[in-house]
């Protein structure tokens, strides 16, 4: 009983691994603090840049009227 019940077991275990390499996690992947602020940087940067980018050009169609 005890060796039936040990083969079971392990191909229990051996379906349970390929069963769960199939479904993958829904978890959104981990983002290291570092990482998050050089992002929130560089989004600044962009945001900054846009900004700039859309008060020059109102000025430059104001000077071409």
């Amino acid at each position: 009983m005890n060796r039936k019940k040990k083969i079971y077991e392990t191909l229990k275990k051996k379906d349970k691994r390929a069963n769960a390499k199939l479904h993958k996690s829904n978890k959104p992947r981990y983002i290291s603090k570092a990482q998050r602020a050089a992002l929130e940087e560089e989004q600044a940067a962009q945001t900054t840049s846009t900004i700039r980018d859309a008060s020059d050009a109102p000025s430059e169609s104001h000077s071409e009227d």
